[in-house]
């Protein structure tokens, strides 16, 4: 998978349906069970849908079956560098007002 979402649901079963609609929509969708800080409980966990559907989808099918769209976008590798900064002048530029 290339760029990834994660759409949390706190029901096994309700992650599962949204991770078959995703899949038979042609996209890669695997379910994994999130456990957050200071929880104690294994059967309670929430859990996620890993995929690389885009946003809208996914974001369409966590508002349907009540769950979130996780804001961090897991990305493969290391995000790509961005464009080269700019050239700056040497000397401040002088600006003068017209007599």
């Amino acid at each position: 998978m290339g760029r990834t979402l994660r759409g949390i649901f706190f029901d096994a079963d309700t992650a599962e349906v949204v991770r078959t609609l995703l899949v038979s929509d042609g996209y890669a969708a695997e379910l994994v069970q999130e456990r957050f800080a200071g929880e104690d409980d294994d059967e309670d966990h929430a859990w996620a849908v890993v995929t690389d559907a885009p946003a809208m989808a996914l974001e369409l099918l966590v508002d349907a079956y009540d769950g979130w769209l996780d804001d961090d976008q897991l990305e493969e590798g290391p995000a790509a560098p961005s464009a080269a900064p700019s050239e700056l002048p040497a000397t401040p530029r002088r600006r003068h007002r017209p007599d």
